[in-house]
């Protein structure tokens, strides 16, 4: 089994492990003794090393492994899944800005990402003009001084904690100057996938905002949270910020009761309620992960009967032009 902290790479940064992430089919499958078909799906293969840790080795069907190992599915085509099926590429705000929903606004802080999800619904997004890069800085920024409406900005992307600190610590401090601004959100995976992300010049400008601060993490199986993760999570406590997870349905890595209660209980444990889990996005090249429409309210029923309700997440879809997440059942 491979070492949960090898000699290779304990002790490096999080920037070494972004730029070391394994990304090569043959080299996930010397790793984990496995065999590895060597496709090309237009959406490579990114797993950084902290979490292949956390795939049990020889083992094909591991619940992570299904989450990032492309395979021949993606490439057959479904009726209804589509490159943008939460019709993001036609919402009219400046580059790097999102504005889907009333009181808050989303910043698309980068494409990268620490990690491949096979099931992510940005995975044909056209950052290379959709992201908040130096010329769309002003425009965003702008447009939020000018929206009095807006009381929560929300970081996004790719993973918006891919960027440097220094560059978002300078984002915060735009953001605090902008009075109506309350609340500060940041979606991320990076403090599961690469605990090493939880650094100092991360706690420093999260405590130096006076912004609140949530922070959504996304954990899809309890065997992603680690002793390392739970290090990160208890860091990023203490800075105040607010931990919540959320998670998405997907066939042979979730789709059961029993797991869904170990992720709540063990995110409650490390200090993150949980928040939403997601149906499954209609994405092109994701239609092997959606476990049918039947599935979600047994398993509901079953998390309700077995746990407080404060750790069930609520069901949920994003349904373009809605004003809100639509709770289902």
């Amino acid at each position: 089994m491979i070492p949960l902290k090898p000699v290779s790479w304990q002790g490096e940064s999080w920037q070494w492990h972004l730029a070391n992430a394994v990304d090569e089919p043959a080299a996930l499958a010397s790793a984990l003794g496995i065999e590895v078909d060597p496709l090309d799906t237009g959406f490579p293969l990114r797993v950084p090393l902290p979490y292949l840790a956390r795939i049990e080795p020889g083992n094909p069907d591991d619940p992570l492994l299904r989450q990032v190992l492309p395979v021949a599915e993606e490439l057959v085509p479904a009726d209804g899944w589509i490159a943008d099926p939460l019709a993001e590429r036609n919402l009219e705000a400046p580059a790097g800005l999102l504005h889907k929903y009333a009181g808050r606004a989303l910043l698309v802080m980068t494409g990268a990402c620490a990690i491949n999800c096979r099931y992510c619904f940005r995975r044909h997004f056209p950052y290379a003009d959709r992201q908040l890069d130096g010329p769309a800085w002003a425009g965003a920024l702008d447009y939020l001084s000018s929206d009095q409406t807006l009381r929560e900005v929300i970081l996004s992307g790719g993973d918006p904690l891919a960027a440097n600190d220094r560059r978002l610590a300078r984002l915060s401090e735009a953001l605090d100057a902008i009075d109506h601004l309350t609340t500060l959100r940041i979606h991320t995976r990076l403090p599961v996938v690469i605990p090493q992300r939880v650094c100092d010049a991360l706690l420093d400008w999260l405590q130096a905002t006076r912004l609140r601060t949530v922070i959504v993490i996304h954990a899809n199986h309890p065997n992603e949270l680690d002793g390392d993760v739970r290090d990160a999570l208890q860091r990023l406590a203490g800075t105040g910020a607010t931990l919540l997870n959320q998670s998405v349905l997907l066939a042979g890595v979730n789709d059961s009761a029993e797991v869904l209660i170990e992720l709540s209980e063990r995110l409650f444990d490390m200090g993150v309620l949980p928040y939403y889990l997601h149906r499954l996005d209609r994405v092109q090249g994701a239609r092997h992960f959606d476990p049918g429409a039947s599935a979600p309210r047994q398993l509901l029923q079953t998390m309700r009967n077995a746990l407080p309700g404060y750790l069930v997440p609520r069901f949920v879809a994003e349904i373009p032009g809605e004003g809100a997440k639509r709770v289902l059942l």
